[in-house]
């Protein structure tokens, strides 16, 4: 390569995006909001790998649901010493690698367990707004729980989520449920279902025609205008349920209602993954177009069983980070962006022996200070200073130094700046910090 040839800069792959401050405020912000309400209902934070074998999620989502089909990132490993080389996958969703480390680890012997997890997750679509290659999800997995009443705790769980973030129920987001039933109900349904798609084929798109028979179900989800009527005509899930899966679904009804959570039934809600039986349900919101499912999930009764554990009830739902920040970004709910609580204005950086013990025993003391390193006369200071967000700003000057105190100037208001004695932080510390 020739010396004067200027290297290009490389770029981000797209639809993987980079999350720059004050962005990541935003972040951390939504995340610690959650983690406050998963620690008010009993969940535990768990966390696998981002890479995990291929046919965990062929096994466990579906051979021929889309993810499998056409959205997975999957590749061989290089071959090692003896020539044998793995199939990996980078995971598309959270719910399958959670359940192989219960069964690695045989986790669920003991007793059930209520446990979440915030991570990246990756799908090779085409990028747009509230749709991107690698996103972010949060999702709960409550393991070991067979009844209605941990289907409406999940559900309620997200409502407190909303409220926590200051959306309403019914304005901003809304919940729609459904029932899958058991698979032997699925499947009687499954036959009706194809046989009323083949009377109707000339309606049916392409994608459509060829999921009628791999996955019919899917067929009822479609976006195409010219399918719905053919597709609200279609024989329902809910008038094959038996007795049991019925009174399920009732329950969870009755919980939902004894609390006052509206809610829509759905008979078309599917969703798309395969391991999904009994209760269904997605948040959704009317506030970002075509991106309209803020949280779903389900019961997966079998999930654990076909992975290899025992068989296990298990009930949970994901979200996704990136569509709820940019549902409170459209509804102008907006995050506080996270500030020090002072500013230290330094103008002679000599002074900096002096200045230091005077910060770090504020910042033991649990006040955020961001000092001001690099020079810069007084006033460029003061600048940053304000530009930083925070409420006060301690100056050490010369004046104030050769008195052995530091000056305390509000930034917020036009109070005089008064000032703080160097030999005893722990005295004024307080009164640094928010109210």
């Amino acid at each position: 390569m020739s010396e004067n040839k200027k290297l290009q800069p490389l770029q981000a792959v797209k639809g993987m995006n980079d999350i720059l401050p004050p962005e990541s405020a935003r972040w951390e912000w939504l995340e610690a909001k959650m983690r406050g309400v998963l620690l008010r209902y009993g969940y535990s934070n768990v966390r696998v790998p981002i890479v995990e074998p291929t046919a965990l999620f062929v096994r466990g989502i579906g051979e021929v649901t889309d993810i499998v089909e056409k959205e997975m990132y999957a590749f061989e490993d290089r071959a090692d010493k003896h020539g044998q080389a793995e199939h990996l996958a980078l995971r598309p969703e959270g719910t399958a690698g959670v359940v192989r480390a219960m069964i690695e680890h045989s986790y669920l012997r003991d007793s059930p367990r209520r446990l979440y997890y915030v991570g990246a997750m990756f799908r090779r679509e085409k990028p747009q707004k509230g749709r991107y290659r690698q996103f972010h999800q949060m999702g709960i997995e409550a393991l070991g729980f067979a009844g209605p009443d941990v289907d409406a705790e999940v559900i309620l769980l997200a409502r407190t989520l909303w409220r926590e973030l200051g959306l309403k129920e019914g304005e901003d987001v809304s919940l729609e449920i459904n029932c899958l039933g058991q698979p032997d109900e699925r499947r009687a349904h499954r036959e009706a279902l194809i046989a009323y798609l083949e009377q109707h084929r000339d309606v049916l798109d392409e994608e459509a025609k060829a999921r009628m028979y791999a996955n019919p179900l899917r067929v009822l989800d479609t976006k195409n205008p010219a399918m719905q009527a053919m597709a609200e005509g279609a024989p329902q899930l809910l008038d094959f349920l038996g007795e049991v899966s019925i009174a399920h679904f009732n329950g969870v009804r009755a919980l939902l209602d004894c609390v006052g959570l509206a809610y829509r039934i759905n008979p078309r809600l599917v969703r798309g993954l395969d391991y999904y039986n009994l209760t269904v349900f997605e948040w959704v919101t009317t506030k970002l177009g075509a991106q309209g499912t803020v949280c779903a999930g389900g019961r997966y009764d079998g999930l654990v069983e076909q992975l290899g554990g025992k068989p296990t009830p298990a009930v949970g739902f994901g979200m996704g980070l990136e569509r709820l920040l940019l549902l409170l970004e459209t509804l102008q709910l907006k995050a506080p962006v996270g500030a020090p609580d002072v500013y230290a204005v330094v103008p002679d950086p000599a002074e900096l022996p002096r200045v230091l013990p005077t910060l770090e025993a504020l910042r033991a003391a649990g006040v955020a200070v961001q000092m001001h390193a690099g020079g810069g006369s007084f006033k460029s200071q003061f600048k940053k200073a304000d530009a930083s967000g925070a409420r006060f700003a301690l100056v050490f000057g010369a004046d104030e130094l050769g008195r052995g105190e530091v000056g305390l100037k509000s930034l917020r208001d036009s109070a005089e700046q008064v000032s703080r004695p160097l030999a005893d932080v722990t005295a004024w510390a307080a009164e640094l910090l928010p109210a």
